[in-house]
């Protein structure tokens, strides 16, 4: 069965730790099922940095889930890359930002394994595990930024410097970081009538920002004997600004200057760690979280008319925060000719808010007006336990299976305050079969509980678009039963290939209701379906005589039916993409350290519904872009991107109805149009 241990170096720079090998001393896959193995040298023509670069090269196989937050605790696994055979503890950083600090000449190999095969449960279809030899100090950066052509600020301050290494059994890793990113658009805005009469024509500069700082840290250390402890934290501050100046000319000849500005900015820390150790006959892990994400922000929008009448304007303003604490431990033991884990996980999540609402007055200046259901506090105390069984059943089918539930207790405080419980079942069921050499197919079986945004139990309120959310307290946790099915096949040296069939059954599904006594808030809805197709291919175009030239697509398809609230009609999902289509072609001109290349991106987005307008905000919805890199220039990568060559734009259309849209009359109809332009964008990216 799979490893669970990290892999370490010994001074000599070997593979050492609680790994299995060969009779040659070489570390065997983490699989007895046969995977596909990527040596360092596979990647030479692109000249990686790190193993995020190395992954992002492997043919058919597309990262997912892992860091970002937002997930309901740890549970079990769903992120699809390993290192050392370990999953990634920390629940804030995305698994791109670990790679990323992951030098490429620590990377041993890459495996592309199936998830169904390993002994993690909650792994399903293809899954890469990058083996890494730990060593000396090394040290890499990356300079990245941009220039657009419109209004916007160049981005000059984004990156990473980064270092790691290992002194005897201690590893580690540090790093400072700014995301960086100044954005915006151009154009104007048509507001008509029921008739088509256009009655107000608003003219818009906009233009932001964000920067988020952040520094970060991972330790490691070997006790030996299969006892290992990881430690992870990172803290961050993040600075917010976006400014709509807008020309408003109605149809009479009143302009009005509007002053339409957000802003804020927060500090967050996440501190992560797990210790493993032999207990019994199996290895127990151990694994806590404590996180917190504090916000401040406001919206602002002051009209001033230029005849000299009296500005009106309204505030919206919120503090707080939200907060994850989590404890959990993990068992493993061999047992019935497989691999048992019994897991149990407490999880105590909190929100704090205070919204405050105001109105400009005639001296100018804002007084605040009740909104009591703005404020408040909601928390939910989770309990879960899991037991999972896997098995190699033949060479070449292997066994996943987990039954278990949890237990969660919901507060609120405030002028809405509840208190409810619940209790749901979790489980899943997994096969996976390899047919013959290069090809496996997965198919799995789960019942999964989904996650509550807890702002969604307070009101809140959009100035841009004079919308209001009510608060509810009667919030539920959705239901899902998901059937996943994956197909990958190698294609020998024309590439590899990736189909992936995903059928979700969806009980007490969340969206935007009307509520009993007017208004609107997110609800749920009895039931709902979604099904999803994802192909992802690499073709390597040197079977074509294109020597250093790969080609990668990907398509994605997804369908949803709910019962709309308000009509009783079946309609799609609100607001999510539905067809999805990227092309990446790069090429790299062997014997020379040049490469180039050009990608196209698709997206179409649905509608989304309200209790009295349908609108739909996209950008594009065809993106193009060209690229030319240099892998040494005096030691550096260097790269060159010329992006939205095709004049992709943003859009927001709506239609507001006098009353429920499914019988009101039209009251208004906006158009937006937003010259985003092309984008000139730079990276540099060098090791030390």
């Amino acid at each position: 069965m799979p490893v669970h241990a990290n892999a370490e170096e010994d001074t000599d720079g070997q593979i050492s730790g609680n790994v299995k090998t060969d009779g040659e001393g070489k570390e065997k896959p983490s699989s007895t099922m046969d995977g596909r193995s990527f040596e360092p040298s596979y990647f030479e023509q692109f000249a990686p940095r790190n193993a995020l670069d190395m992954v992002d090269r492997l043919p058919g196989f597309q990262i997912s889930g892992g860091g970002g937050g937002g997930g309901r605790g740890f549970g079990q696994a769903n992120e699809n890359v390993l290192v050392n055979g370990s999953r990634l503890t920390s629940k804030s950083d995305s698994v791109r930002d670990q790679l990323r600090r992951i030098p490429a000449s620590k990377v041993v190999r890459i495996e592309l394994l199936d998830g169904t095969a390993l002994d993690i449960p909650g792994l399903v279809g293809l899954v890469a595990n990058v083996v890494v030899r730990s060593g000396g100090l090394t040290g890499q950066f990356i300079w990245e930024g941009a220039v657009r052509t419109t209004e916007v600020d160049p981005e000059w301050y984004g990156g990473e410097i980064s270092i790691s290494g290992s002194s005897g059994a201690l590893g580690y890793t540090f790093a400072l970081e700014n995301n960086n990113n100044r954005f915006g658009a151009t154009g104007p805005t048509i507001f008509r009538d029921a008739s088509g009469a256009q009655i107000l024509r608003e003219d818009t500069i906009f233009v932001g920002a964000f920067d988020e700082p952040r520094v970060s840290g991972a330790l490691s250390y070997d006790f030996g004997g299969g006892t290992t402890a990881n430690l992870n934290g990172y803290f961050a501050r993040s600075f917010f600004d976006r400014l709509r100046n807008e020309t408003r000319t109605f149809a009479d000849g009143t302009v009005v200057d509007r002053f339409n500005a957000r802003d804020g900015g927060s500090p967050e820390y996440e501190i992560s760690g797990d210790f493993s150790f032999p207990l019994g006959p199996g290895q127990m892990k151990l694994i806590g979280l404590e996180a917190w994400d504090e916000e401040v922000a406001s919206s602002t929008i002051i009209d001033t008319p230029r005849d000299g009448t009296l500005a009106t304007g309204s505030r919206f303003a919120v503090g707080g925060g939200d907060g994850e604490r989590i404890g959990r431990f993990e068992y493993n033991w061999p047992m019935l000719g497989g691999e048992f884990q019994l897991a149990g996980e407490a999880a105590f999540n909190r929100l704090e808010r205070i919204s405050s609402l105001f109105e400009l007055d005639a001296n100018g200046e804002f007084v605040e007006i009740p909104f009591p259901e703005g404020t408040g506090g909601v928390t939910e105390d989770r309990y879960e336990a899991i037991l999972s069984y896997s098995r190699q059943l033949t060479s070449r089918l292997a066994l996943q299976a987990s039954v278990g539930g949890e237990y969660s207790k919901i507060r609120q405080t405030g002028s809405a305050a509840n208190s409810r419980s619940f209790r749901r079942p979790k489980g899943s069921a997994s096969l996976a079969w390899q047919p013959e050499e290069g090809m496996d197919i997965s198919l799995a079986l789960e019942r999964r509980v989904g996650q509550l945004d807890f702002e969604d139990f307070l009101a809140s309120v959009t100035l841009e678009q004079d919308n209001k959310n009510a608060g509810n307290n009667e919030l539920v946790p959705s239901q899902t039963w998901e059937v996943t099915l994956e197909i990958a096949k190698t294609l020998g040296e024309w590439g590899s290939t990736t189909f992936v069939a995903e059928q979700r059954w969806i009980e007490d599904y969340t969206d935007l209701i009307p509520l009993a006594g007017g208004g609107e808030a997110r609800g749920n809805i009895d039931k709902a379906r979604r099904t999803e197709l994802e192909w992802t291919t690499t073709l390597r175009l040197a079977q074509l005589g294109w020597k250093g030239a790969q080609l990668d697509l990907r398509l994605e398809y997804e369908e949803g039916e709910v019962l709309d609230p308000l009509t009783g009609v079946l309609r799609d999902f609100s607001g999510r993409a539905d067809r999805e289509l990227e092309i990446d072609l790069r090429h790299d001109v062997l014997g020379t350290d040049f490469a180039w290349g050009a990608s196209l991106n698709y997206n179409r987005i649905r509608p989304s519904f309200r209790f009295s307008e349908v609108s739909r905000d996209y950008e594009g919805p065809v993106f193009a872009d060209l690229f030319i890199e240099h892998k040494d220039v005096f030691g550096l990568t260097v790269n060159l991107t010329a992006a939205n060559l095709l004049g992709g734009r943003r859009y927001f259309d709506r239609t507001v109805f006098d009353g429920s849209r499914n019988d009101g009359l039209i009251l208004f109809t906006e158009e937006q149009d937003e010259r985003l332009g092309p984008i000139f964008r730079f990276s540099v990216a060098g090791s030390f």
